[in-house]
């Protein structure tokens, strides 16, 4: 892929909510890319987005490049999966990739943007609060009430959520991915992201 097939200004690499949201209204060739998991674009996402969950963007990030416009924003829940997206398509040549700052909820709340809603899940950064949150709250109170090893699980959670931090991963994000309820109806396939995504290169 060439400099010259995707030359964008490289600064900022963040839009804000309001700035996207004319971009919605006034760009023809904006390709918004929505890099979450399945249930969570399932549950909202913005109009006109493509799907593109961030592990296979990962996988085959040079071969989604090829075959992005020359203005896009990255969308996730809170914007750390759409800046990692930003930086995998930086590496692979294209350089002018936006990520919105403060996810689709900042688009809805602060632009007043279109939304397309389905079913309801918990987005997964709050499902990682509540999980953390109650391990610890129950590992503290068997330690005072059963056996004070318990209270150990608390400082295992703590551990884990500081590496999750340092590395900017998340591997009980991961896990809780595949409980049911997180499950898509459907998950788009490399080949289906390609199919979807030619028409605007």
């Amino acid at each position: 892929m060439s400099d010259t097939t995707h030359t964008v200004n490289r600064t900022p690499p963040w839009i804000g909510a309001d700035e996207f949201h004319q971009w919605v209204l006034h760009h023809d060739d904006l390709m918004i890319i929505d890099v979450r998991d399945g249930s969570e674009f399932e549950t909202r996402h913005i109009p006109g987005s493509y799907h593109v969950p961030l592990h296979l963007l990962k996988e085959h990030t040079e071969e989604f490049a090829a075959q992005m416009a020359l203005r896009v924003v990255l969308v996730c829940q809170s914007g750390r999966r759409a800046e990692e997206a930003r930086k995998n398509l930086d590496a692979a040549g294209l350089s002018g990739a936006r990520v919105l700052t403060g996810g689709v909820a900042s688009y809805a709340a602060a632009a007043g943007g279109d939304i397309t809603s389905g079913r309801s899940t918990w987005a997964m950064d709050r499902q990682v609060r509540m999980t953390a949150g109650s391990l610890v709250l129950a590992s503290v109170l068997a330690g005072r009430f059963i056996h004070p090893q318990f209270r150990l699980l608390a400082g295992i959670i703590g551990a884990g959520l500081t590496v999750s931090a340092a590395t900017n991963s998340c591997t009980l994000g991961r896990i809780l991915s595949w409980m049911p309820w997180n499950r898509p109806v459907s998950e788009p396939t490399k080949s289906d992201i390609l199919a979807q995504l030619a028409p605007h290169a």
